[in-house]
């Protein structure tokens, strides 16, 4: 099971980043993908998901509407695309498989976690 997100970094506000999880195939093909965030001194908390197909995404509500979810099945891939980012997004990104093909909210539900990437946004 090998999960790794990369894509992080030092932006201003208002910018956008694309973080990236590259997951073996055989962990992800069939799971639920979530990302998943922890600023400083913070619980980690959830921030997007998606089900196995790339369908049904749910989103924290600190990040609706700014934030996109998607996947890419035969390669592996989750994307996480944040636009308009905003100071209190700072914080490590990480990116985690499902037991289940459902798209979860729940830490729980999430056996397999790959390293974190960091993104600091500047005001």
């Amino acid at each position: 099971v090998q999960l790794q997100a990369f894509g992080g970094g030092l932006v201003q506000a208002g910018d956008s980043l694309r973080l990236s999880c590259a997951a073996s195939r055989r962990t992800s093909s069939n799971n639920g993908m979530g990302w998943f965030r922890q600023a400083p001194g913070k619980e980690r908390e959830f921030v997007a998901a998606i089900n196995w197909s790339g369908g049904s995404p749910v989103y924290a509500d600190s990040v609706k509407g700014r934030f996109t979810i998607s996947r890419d099945r035969n390669n592996g891939m989750v994307y996480l695309q944040m636009n308009s980012l905003k100071p209190e997004d700072t914080a490590v990104y990480y990116c985690a498989a499902a037991r289940s093909a459902r798209a979860s909210t729940s830490r729980n539900d999430y056996p397999y976690w790959g390293q974190g990437t960091e993104v600091t946004v500047s005001s």
